[in-house]
């Protein structure tokens, strides 16, 4: 078993679930479909899997402000990945975040860890805490 500590950037409920490693940056404007959760960019090497429910751990975002707006309809429709986790603060992506707390729906935790992490992570099954830390077996 292994524990990594992360900076906890928005709170929100513990989680478990199997934890998807993007390998490329990816912009949810276009990227990610708010319909179906699915990766939608033809492009990014994860096309077509689902970040709905997956501990997603995002090395960067490609910036557009209307990623916010995608984050928000993925928490409203429940199609939101259960923790976000990314390398470095995105105030635009987290914002979405925010919007839809403060519109009363649950919202998943956000947190920052190196990516250089992520690789170790991708497809085991994570604990998410309220406080950042995730474990996972590593069996």
């Amino acid at each position: 078993m292994v524990t990594v500590a992360a900076e906890v950037l928005l709170a929100g409920p513990a989680a478990s679930a199997t934890a998807l490693a993007l390998t490329a940056p990816i912009s949810f404007w276009g990227g990610v479909d708010p319909k179906t959760g699915l990766v939608a960019d033809p492009r990014h090497p994860e096309h077509g899997q689902l970040v709905t429910g997956k501990i997603l751990l995002v090395p960067e975002t490609v910036g557009s402000s209307s990623a916010a707006a995608i984050l928000l309809e993925l928490v409203h429709g429940n199609r939101a990945p259960a923790a976000i986790v990314l390398h470095e603060p995105d105030a635009i992506l987290l914002l979405g975040l925010i919007v839809a707390k403060e519109m009363g729906y649950v919202t998943p935790i956000a947190l920052r860890l190196d990516r250089n992490r992520y690789a170790a992570l991708h497809g085991r099954e994570i604990r998410v805490s309220k406080s950042g830390l995730l474990t996972a077996d590593l069996e």
